[in-house]
Parts: structure tokens; sequence; C-alpha cells
């Protein structure tokens, strides 16, 4: 919706593409796919479960292909992250952004961006559930802000100016769900928690959220929370990245 709705703001006209809808379902490659709509359109939005179709897809087509949602990474979420925090801390440099939950596509994107606008970012996950290794090894190389992964949610969110929580079940893991929420319910985002950091921390949450999962209702309602000011941005800043892309 928020693309839709940032392209029809710009002046063009979003195409809604299913997959059902495209003849990839009926043998043609990504590759032909992306070079017969390259002629036809003058950008692509890709969200898919696999994120090698969205590096097929841009090594393939001669406009900008944009990664709206893959396994991997989720850039356009973490864009609207960052402005939200700068909207409501002025600054990004040294914050400390603490997030809460596995270590997802969120998760890697988020750790790509504070490398980049050298903030410290603290990742509190069970063991096993930790963001890929690669983007981790890859960003501490950089030595641009700390990337540190702990255990105990409290210790994390000490001191921090943002708290950010995703759902414990990403797209794609609903398999084995219930284990997996078992492992995670000490890492709830609640009141307690949030007590654990500065006083005027803001919550983050890319939504939907699992009310009374991985976030309570009164921490996501509450006065801490940025989460609605968050999922507005995802307009602003998108639009911001079609304009870039596409102007």
């Amino acid at each position: 919706v928020s693309f839709e709705t940032g392209i029809y703001q710009l002046g063009g006209q979003p195409i809604y593409l299913p997959s059902e809808g495209l003849q990839m379902g009926r043998g043609e490659t990504i590759a032909d796919t992306a070079k017969t709509l390259s002629r036809y359109l003058s950008g692509l939005v890709i969200r898919t479960y696999e994120h090698v179709k969205v590096e097929e897809f841009a090594s393939s087509a001669s406009v900008p292909v944009i990664n709206g949602l893959s396994d991997l990474h989720h850039p356009c979420q973490v864009l609207a992250d960052l402005m939200t925090i700068l909207e409501k801390k002025g600054s990004l440099k040294n914050r400390r952004l603490a997030f809460i939950g596995d270590g997802n596509n969120v998760a890697n994107s988020l750790i790509e961006a504070a490398v980049r606008m050298e903030m410290n970012l603290v990742i509190a996950c069970p063991e096993g559930y930790e963001p890929h290794p690669d983007i981790l090894d890859r960003a501490r190389e950089a030595a641009n802000g700390d990337i540190i992964i702990l255990r105990d949610p409290k210790e994390a969110a000490g001191r921090a100016d943002v708290i950010y929580t995703d759902v414990w079940v990403s797209m794609g893991q609903e398999k084995g769900a219930e284990e997996k929420k078992a492992r995670f319910r000490s890492y709830q985002v609640n009141e307690a928690l949030i007590s654990c950091a500065q006083e005027d921390v803001i919550i983050l949450h890319c939504l939907p959220a699992h009310r009374g999962e991985e976030i309570t209702s009164a921490v996501l309602d509450g006065p801490h929370s940025a989460v609605f000011d968050q999922a507005e941005n995802r307009l602003h800043s998108q639009k911001a990245l079609l304009e870039y892309l596409m102007a």
C-alpha cells in the first residue's frame, strides 16, 4: 500500500503483479521476465521470500530494482526506521539501538544501516537465532559503531535510545512456530523491559504486531511508542527513494 500510494502521489501509475499473474510459473526465467518488464516500466519493486530472486532481477533488469522485502533483507523498512529515529532524536550517530528478538531480515538490514550511520546496535536473541553471520562479519570489519549480540534482553535495553522489536515467526517460518515462540517468551518488549532504557526511549516495530507476544499493548499504545509514525514514514522514505532512483 505504501509503495502504491507513494507512486500515485508522485504522479506515477503503479501496476501490481502477483506471482500467479507472471509467466515465471509457466517456465519463463527471472532474467527473461526482468528484461521484458524493463521495456514497459520505469522501475520494479520486488517482494519475495528468496533474496536470490531479488538479486537475479536486479542483475537482469535495465531499470531500478527495489527490494521491497526478502527473507534476508528489509532495506526499505530500515529507511523508514532511520527517518523516525532522526525525527524523534535529532541525530543518528552514537545512538544506542536495542533490537530485541529474532535475528531476521529487519535485524540484518539494521546492522548494515547502523554501520553506515555509526550507531551502536545491540541485538538480544536466544542462541541459534542470531543475524546472518556474513552480514555480522562485514559489519564488524567496517568498525563504524558497535554491533553486539547478547542473550539478556534487559542488558541490551540498558541505556537504549531506541528499542526495536519484530514478530518472532517471520514469513515462511511457520513450521515449528509454537516451539519458537516458547524460546522467545522472555524477549517480550513490555513495561519492565523499557524501564531499563533511557527515560526518553522510543519504541519501534515494523508491523504487523502480534500484541501479547513480542510486544504488549501497553507499550505499543504507550507514550514511548513511535510505531505509527514509523509506519507513516514508510510512505515518505519510499517516495524519496523512488524520486532518487527514477527522477
